[in-house]
């Protein structure tokens, strides 16, 4: 009996032992595995930062989106092509030409058709990037890496889409996005920034893109609203703008990298929280724009505005 119950006593201090043991090495080779996984995803972002930092400022920003988006096809709005396509439904031929060389509210096409336009292009839009947002949000393994930018660029693609189609449709005249040796020119990239903190709520782009509108209705010259995007009143508000999506864009990234690196969100849920994100950003555009010199003869600036659209006007270039 004596040496049955020493014998159980070895036997359980032999478990005990192999089971201690075991746990170290369950313990190693999860460190392991773990120190493995953190070198896989800081190599992972160093390559999603690699792909999106275009500029080469080593920086995610939102010129970065901005220049990935203007060179994916179908982003660019030809201002003459799109008011001709939109208002050729409803309107003569010399009104659409009246509406192209100057705007549609010089033309005296009524706000309310203006506005319904508007809110087409909102909803095309829309369940565009809803749709690419799903397609590309469906878990896919390693090949996910290479989403997560993907997924990003046409999102802030068809925001500029939307954004240039509201621009023209509100009175503003051709915005110039041809490459000019791998790049766009810096006025455009600044009014492209100017409207996207404007869709995102960001403080004083709003009273800047009505500044503008106000500017450009005066018939400033494009020079002196150049400098002012570049060099002058409004290019401290563009910088303000842009840093405020370098934070929010990075979290963005390497937030929806983490997500999809653990693959257990659907598709259909990514698609429906950019569904319901990008109609709010767009509204918030449009309602700025309805309501400017360039789209409503009868509008007033206000102390705001008019401190930056006076310093617009005795800058120099």
């Amino acid at each position: 009996m004596k040496k049955n119950i020493e014998h159980n006593s070895i036997d359980t201090k032999n478990f005990k032992e192999a089971l201690n043991q075991a746990v170290k090495n369950v313990g190693t080779a999860a460190s392991s595995t773990t120190e493995k996984a953190k070198t896989a995803l800081t190599k992972s972002k160093d390559s999603i930062l690699k792909t999106i930092d275009t500029n080469g400022n080593g920086e995610i920003g939102i010129e970065d989106f901005i220049i990935i988006g203007l060179q994916t096809p179908g982003i660019k709005v030809n201002r003459a092509d799109f008011l001709q396509r939109e208002l050729m439904k409803n309107y003569p031929p010399d009104v659409i030409e009246s509406a192209i060389t100057h705007n549609p509210a010089y033309t005296q096409i009524p706000a309310c058709e203006i506005d319904k336009i508007a809110d087409e292009v909102i909803k095309f839009e829309r369940n565009c990037v809803s749709g690419i947002s799903a397609a590309l949000g469906v878990p896919g393994g390693v090949a996910m890496v290479a989403t997560i930018p993907a997924d990003l660029v046409q999102y802030y693609g068809y925001m500029l889409r939307a954004a240039q189609k509201l621009m023209y449709l509100y009175g503003f005249p051709e915005i110039d996005t041809t490459e000019k040796e791998y790049k766009f020119d810096s006025e455009t990239m600044n009014l492209l920034i100017i409207c996207l903190g404007v869709m995102y709520g960001v403080q004083g782009t709003n009273t800047a893109l009505k500044a503008m509108a106000t500017a450009l209705g005066k018939g400033v010259e494009k020079k002196l609203m150049n400098a002012a995007l570049t060099k002058g009143t409004i290019y401290p508000i563009v910088k303000s703008v842009s840093k405020w999506f370098g934070v929010n864009m990075t979290k963005q990234v390497f937030a929806g990298f983490f997500k999809k690196a653990i693959p257990v969100v659907g598709g259909v849920i990514g698609g429906g929280i950019t569904y319901l994100s990008f109609k709010p950003c767009c509204d918030k555009l449009k309602e700025s724009l309805r309501d400017t010199l360039l789209s409503n003869p009868k509008y007033h600036s206000t102390k705001e505005e008019t401190i930056i659209i006076d310093a617009i006007e005795i800058q120099e270039v």
